[in-house]
């Protein structure tokens, strides 16, 4: 009888825990909804600044011919650094460096290639053609390089990972040679079932820095190859051969060094598929059979019995380009010290006087757009009836398109201490195609930021997804991704792929013409037949998640097993008054 009695009052106590439990879950999802409530009508002035003929007054602005294309170290950069810093000043923003203005200095040099090249395969000479069949440049800060006879060996993905037991080298000396590998990840399938991608090896569908041309590039470069040439596949990409002969055929930029860059390649190069083929056939292979050794974990380096020649000339000058930024300073004491930033990229790719006909490429969605919604979201800033606690900085890169060079940069030599910054928030082209009922995250999963994201979309009636194809690598190639590698959370979203009263297939079909028709053309131009509502959407959205985290008491985290969490939590580490102390 006194055990049934315990029981029972087991039981009641159970119950009683399970009530309390219940009811706390009840009062946090009831504050949650009384803070949304709250903050929507704090942010009602904000939110309705936001507007789709705001974005396109100033896109067109920055798109149009007048700034030249907005090329790095040029008369179209300092139109661009101007309006930007105009607008900045009329906004009534603080200059964002603490030299007291709105620009910092990012000290570059251009190079502009001019390379020939030859190989000989199997007793053939195959001529390549630049930029139609390759492109090839050099960052070492010389005015020439040789490349002489270099034999060459096929290295498969050119990766190195032990945490996959993965090793395309495998020990093999490739000093002074010229070394030839697959564009991404390896494709690696499951045991049990050959048409599915096994999730334990670079992250199943989606692409891990491995598959990064710089990584590939970073780790040739360590193993002491003259020369590397990667081959490419526009469907792995993720964008056509084009993209590369664009922006490897004009002047291109780079990050000065202490040492000149001389721990780089000789040679950085791509070839197009239909190349590749005619290599491989010369020497008795093909390029399916190279393929299919280079998934396999037993692959060794494959000698091509064929050598590769280049010479490269540079044109060379130093030339100091600039980030601009302000900052809206956060109104409590013990958090202004604190950042959330906002970024976009400037830059395109300027003019090229050989054209014919239109030599500026405008870059109106890539990245004019995504500059007009910086302005915007900075303008939304200064309309939100109870200010941010923390600071609120408006980033604005240059080199984006030379290889995240501002963002590189400025991550490298933060205005204000990485530790204390608590996330960035990154735009690069922005929705054309008017609202989507979804918002896509490019690389789903890594951190909770995503989570403060999924909340403020349900008030637009919205839901977060992840990309569709994760292993074209986007998340690492925006200029979030210099911030993530610091450490700091970051974030990345774009419009969902469901257009709201518009066929299924709308998106896909309209992102597809553009990849094909516009992406680092010269057609990249404003058009008539643009809905930047759907824009307006997401920058309203953007706002939300930055004044949530520039109030809210926990910081974002990187989640378990992204890449970046490790960096993240060493930084923080530090001092009791480090930014994370006061959350512990």
């Amino acid at each position: 009888m006194r055990k049934h009695i315990s029981l029972l009052a087991l039981l009641g106590i159970l119950a009683a825990g399970c009530s309390e439990n219940a009811r706390q879950v009840e009062e946090t999802e009831e504050n949650e909804t009384n803070t949304l409530a709250a903050d929507s009508a704090n942010l009602q002035p904000a939110l309705q600044s936001i507007n789709a003929d705001d974005i396109l007054k100033h896109t067109t602005v920055l798109a149009s011919d007048a700034f030249e294309g907005r090329s790095p170290a040029t008369t179209g950069e300092d139109s661009t650094v101007n309006y930007l810093t105009r607008q900045f000043k009329k906004l009534g923003l603080q200059p964002g460096n603490p030299n007291g203005t709105y620009v910092q200095e990012v000290p570059m040099f251009g190079y502009t290639p001019q390379p020939t090249a030859t190989i000989k395969a199997g007793g053939k000479s195959v001529k390549l053609n630049f930029p139609t069949d390759y492109v090839a440049v050099t960052r070492q800060y010389v005015p020439n390089v040789d490349v002489t006879n270099s034999e060459m060996v096929f290295v498969g993905y050119g990766i190195v990972a032990p945490e996959y037991g993965w090793d395309d080298y495998k020990g093999v000396d490739v000093k002074g040679k010229t070394i030839v590998m697959l564009v991404n990840d390896p494709p690696i399938t499951k045991a049990t079932d050959a048409s599915k991608l096994d999730s334990t090896m670079f992250g199943g569908k989606a692409m891990t820095y491995y598959g990064r041309w710089t990584y590939k590039y970073e780790i040739a470069a360590e193993k002491g190859a003259a020369a590397v040439i990667i081959i490419h596949e526009t469907e792995p990409a993720g964008y056509p051969y084009e993209v590369l002969s664009g922006s490897h055929s004009r002047e291109g930029f780079e990050i000065i060094t202490p040492n000149k860059n001389m721990d780089r390649a000789k040679v950085e190069a791509w070839i197009t598929e239909a190349k590749a083929r005619e290599i491989f056939s010369a020497t008795g292979r093909s390029l399916e059979q190279m393929k299919e050794a280079a998934v396999k974990k037993d692959f060794k380096p494959i000698p091509l019995n064929a050598t590769a020649t280049f010479n490269i000339k540079n044109k060379l000058r130093e030339v100091k380009s600039r980030n601009v930024i302000a900052k809206l300073e956060g109104a409590d004491p013990a958090l202004k010290n604190e950042y959330v930033v906002y970024s976009a990229h400037w830059d395109h790719l300027g003019k090229d006087p050989s054209l014919q006909g239109d030599q500026v490429y405008n870059g109106a969605l890539d990245n004019a757009s995504g500059t007009a919604g910086l302005i915007e979201i900075a303008e939304a800033f200064t309309k939100v009836k109870t200010k941010p606690k923390r600071s609120i900085l408006f980033l604005a890169v240059t080199a984006e398109e030379k290889g995240l060079l501002g963002s590189k940069y400025y991550a490298s030599n933060p205005l204000y201490p990485l530790e204390k910054t608590v996330a960035n928030i990154n735009m690069d082209v922005l929705n054309a195609y008017g609202p989507t009922e979804d918002v896509v995250v490019i690389g789903y999963g890594n951190s909770t930021l995503e989570d403060v994201l999924a909340k403020a979309a349900q008030a637009q009636n919205r839901r977060i997804v992840p990309e569709a194809s994760p292993e074209k690598g986007s998340f690492y190639r925006s200029d979030h991704f210099e911030f993530a590698k610091q450490g700091v959370p970051a974030l990345y979203a774009k419009s969902g792929v469901l257009a709201r009263n518009q066929p299924a297939d709308y998106v896909k079909k309209w992102q597809n013409k553009y990849t094909a028709e516009d992406y680092h053309k010269l057609t990249d131009e404003v058009s008539d037949d643009w809905n930047l509502e759907g824009a307006a959407e997401d920058l309203r959205l953007f706002l939300r998640v930055g004044y949530t985290v520039a109030n809210t008491k926990k910081i974002p985290e990187w989640k378990q097993g992204t890449e970046f969490k490790a960096k993240r939590e060493a930084m923080l580490s530090g001092p009791a008054d480090s930014v994370t102390a006061k959350y512990q």
